[in-house]
């Protein structure tokens, strides 16, 4: 058993930036029922202050288009889809994080396109008219949207260049020119805005990143941030529809993040977060000018597949978990590719679990890593505790704490730990427990809709079974202080993870109660 003691007077250091943001579906399928409910149910439960997501300039958003006058050809703008959408975003309220791409098609210098619904990767052909674009959509939200808040907007510019699917050749000095040019046209048009790059995968990462941040110091730009991805899977093996893969050790991936940083540090860029760059010390050239910047990993997830099983699971849950606790020290945030399945890089899905990217599927089910955010997002206050398989915060007079069991493959092993807490203002008094359990057994709709023979398209009361199936076994209990410490003990099935919650709770009855009486004790 691991035995773990925390007290409200430590301050230990974690930076949880679970509830920054969240990946989506191209921004087009916005404009759905199903995706705004979807949403919806994410921003009640969870609630996250940014959403990211490809196709800004796709066709089906319709903002580029031209006309013919006097034999000249017009570029004109349309917004009527784009006001829709960030509209809908601040109902709920969450903002844009704005990914400029992809390719109208009468500004293409090519054909080329990618995934299911055809978002053009070739370059301009007229830099300038692209620039145009991107100004008047600035012009545009901001006389929409006031300028205070179009600014809080991050912007980055394009999506994976260093992948031949997404960008013509994968050709770095095209993108280069590209965002060189689209940065400047953004700071035109609003100058207070925030933008960066080359949010890029892994592959070949780190190259790009150190020429990223040569070109910038070359031409005397500097990225407001830099971006790039982190998936956690080795390559999958494919049946039919399905990707099977297996999960790599943390470390391997964190390992690839913080070179990153010294990949940027050759051209003096470094990080602007004081943990950061105590956890990613990076020589930097002697003389080199220096500049603080941020990073955030706009899209993270275990497969970078649509079609990956695991992604439904426990088992991604309980390694998600794990992850949140530590991202923090590499990125200034970290954004989970996506919050629902209404998602059509792969074509449309052909059933309701299906291995998509979401944390809620196409019939509003939540899938066990959906509870890893609602947790997180608790994680508020003092840091007090953090270990590889627990972190606790206090808050208030109250600790809140997520503990996990994590494994690559399954061992059958349990987790059993238990968190002695000491308040701040010691007290012997009783404190009230508060546990929520997700595990195999407790909360697994996956496993549910395999018993239930695995509908493809599961009807009315299939899904409310499967949303039944879906959310945490909540348990209560009084605990005793004992030397002015409680202790907390828990025990975690394998892919568990386990909520908890315990603050100061003096019993004050109303006139003549007895709760043992009442319940015949």
């Amino acid at each position: 058993m691991g035995i773990y003691e925390a007290s409200a007077q430590s301050s230990v250091r974690f930076e949880n930036k679970a509830d920054y943001c969240v990946g989506t579906g191209r921004i087009g399928l916005a404009l759905r029922k199903d995706y705004y409910e979807q949403l919806k149910l994410v921003q009640e439960e969870i609630g996250f202050k940014y959403i990211r997501g490809h196709g800004l300039f796709c066709d089906d958003m319709a903002i580029y288009q031209e006309h013919e006058e006097d034999g000249k050809i017009v570029p004109e703008y349309n917004f009527t889809y784009l006001d829709n959408v960030f509209d809908m975003y601040q109902s709920l309220g969450i903002k844009p994080f704005l990914e400029l791409g992809f390719m109208p098609e009468k500004l293409a210098t090519g054909t080329q396109t990618i995934f299911y619904w055809k978002g053009n990767v070739t370059p301009p052909k007229d830099y300038n008219a692209w620039a145009e674009l991107v100004k008047a959509t600035f012009t545009h939200l901001i006389e929409r949207y006031g300028e205070d808040e179009v600014a809080s907007w991050p912007v980055e510019i394009w999506n994976e260049p260093n992948l031949d699917g997404f960008w013509k050749d994968a050709d770095m000095q095209e993108y280069f020119k590209l965002f060189q040019c689209t940065f400047a046209a953004i700071k035109e048009a609003s100058p207070r805005s925030q933008a960066g790059g080359p949010a890029i995968c892994g592959i070949d990462d780190e190259r790009w990143m150190t020429e990223f941040a040569s070109f910038c110091r070359s031409i005397d730009l500097e990225p407001d941030f830099m971006t790039r991805h982190h998936y956690t899977v080795h390559m999958p093996e494919y049946v039919g529809r399905n990707g099977y893969c297996e999960l790599q050790e943390l470390e391997y991936g964190l390992a690839g993040l913080s070179s990153s940083w010294t990949a940027i540090a050759k051209s003096g860029f470094v990080p602007s977060n004081e943990t950061i760059a105590e956890k990613n010390p990076a020589p930097v050239p002697e003389g080199a000018k220096i500049s603080k910047v941020p990073m955030h990993i706009t899209e993270f997830n275990t497969s970078y597949s649509p079609r990956t099983p695991i992604h439904d699971t426990n088992r991604n849950a309980a390694y998600v978990a794990e992850l949140l606790s530590k991202l923090g020290d590499y990125a200034d945030s970290y954004s989970y590719w996506t919050f629902g399945d209404v998602f059509e890089e792969a074509g449309v899905a052909f059933s309701e679990f299906h291995g998509g990217f979401g944390l809620v599927t196409n019939g509003l089910v939540p899938k066990p890593t959906f509870w890893d955010f609602a947790f997180f997002k608790k994680l508020q206050g003092e840091c007090v505790l953090r270990e590889e398989d627990v972190v606790v915060t206090y808050k208030d007079g109250v600790f809140h704490g997520i503990a996990w069991n994590k494994s690559l493959t399954r061992t059958g092993k349990k987790l059993d730990i238990s968190v002695i807490l000491e308040s701040r203002e010691p007290w012997d008094g009783e404190y009230s427990l508060i546990t929520k359990t997700v595990d195999e057994e407790t909360c697994n709709p996956h496993k549910a809709w395999h018993d239930i023979g695995e509908p493809k398209y599961p009807s009315a009361s299939q899904l409310k079974l499967l949303r039944e199936c879906a959310w945490p076994q909540v348990r209560t209990a009084r605990l005793i202080a004992k030397d002015k410490k409680v202790e907390v003990s828990l025990s975690i099935e394998e892919f568990g993870v386990v909520y908890f919650e315990v603050a100061k709770a003096k019993v004050t009855s109303d006139y003549g109660f007895d709760f043992d009486r009442a319940i015949g004790r």
